[in-house]
């Protein structure tokens, strides 16, 4: 039997991809669009959720298109990434029609940055409306950068040892094809946890003496049960089909979706992340919804991997490449 094969996530059917990068800075942001509409879902796992709009995604609210998604650094700030988008969607007659003006319906999610860079806190710089604008101007329709641009910029995971022992995070991006169905992801991975394929730590916070990755079940093992240092975390990204399917089943399939979060980040849904997958579907192409979640769950597991993988070393902390 022939297993799918990962591609990478090239725009495909309505979809857009676009970054800003403060590579001074370490944040960024990366907008997501769908000019035409998508029908569009979410789930939220993590304790520490910065989102917005992502009430009206409910099957039971009215609205039921979606015309992009913002995702940022700059904690609960970069939520204002979004009005960028909006702009930039309404500026090319693209929103949803209220009788009286045109409304480009946008939610958004956030990754914590701010603990990294060579301004932190409240002196760091963090992704506003323009940044937002600009990812938008920036979408391509040939390819996605991957690593450490847009949202992904001032990512880290492996913080449960503190700051100084991190590793750097990312944003990475894959696709499946099956026929002229297609699914994918695209995912910034700020965890707390480490990353892992299988059995296999891919990243994670680094031990003090040896530099070596340290696996979270051996650091419960060392604090006793305790909790470990914390920081700002968070993994956020949005899967992608052409499938036809509706605002329940596209919800469902971003339920689905974090079966792949769990199994790359290791410990998820904490309460200190604020885990967060959109999902969205131009409805072109027929498809089973269950069949579409097991796909995206794939895809960003994948992207998760890609992410740390692609990733530069920068401000102290060191890629995985480099551990």
């Amino acid at each position: 039997m022939r297993n799918l094969e990962f591609r990478p996530l090239l725009p495909f059917d309505g979809f857009l991809i676009g970054h800003k990068t403060d590579a001074v800075h370490g944040t960024g942001c990366t907008a997501v669009l769908c000019p035409t509409g998508a029908v569009g879902g979410v789930d939220v796992r993590g304790g520490g959720p910065g989102t917005r709009e992502t009430a009206l995604l409910d099957p039971a609210c009215k609205v039921d298109v979606v015309h992009g998604v913002a995702l940022s650094g700059g904690s609960a700030f970069g939520l204002g990434t979004a009005d960028g988008v909006m702009r930039w969607l309404v500026e090319r007659g693209h929103g949803y029609d209220t009788g009286s003006a045109l409304v480009p319906i946008v939610p958004a999610a956030i990754v914590y940055d701010l603990a990294i860079g060579p301004r932190q806190g409240n002196d760091k710089p963090f992704p506003q409306a323009e940044d937002g604008y600009a990812a938008c101007l920036n979408a391509v329709a040939d390819t996605v950068a991957e690593g450490s641009v847009g949202a992904g910029t001032g990512c880290t995971v492996g913080k449960y040892l503190g700051m100084g022992q991190s590793c750097k995070g990312g944003i990475g991006a894959v696709a499946l094809q099956v026929g002229e169905l297609r699914v994918g992801a695209i995912v910034a991975v700020n965890a707390l946890g480490s990353i892992q394929r299988g059995s296999t730590l891919i990243a994670g916070a680094r031990d003090p003496k040896t530099q070596t990755f340290v696996d979270f079940m051996d650091v419960i093992a060392l604090h006793r049960g305790q909790a470990p240092a914390r920081q700002g975390n968070t993994t956020i990204g949005a899967v992608l089909t052409n499938a036809d399917v509706s605002k329940a089943e596209i919800n469902k399939i971003a339920q689905m979706a974090h079966a792949g979060l769990c199994r790359a980040v290791q410990p998820s849904h904490t309460q200190h992340d604020g885990d967060t997958l959109f999902a969205l579907a131009t409805k072109r192409v027929e498809a089973d919804h269950g069949m579409v979640g097991a796909m995206a769950s794939r895809c960003v597991e994948e992207a998760i991997v890609r992410a740390v993988r692609k990733s530069r070393s920068g401000f102290g902390v060191p890629a995985a490449s480099d551990v």
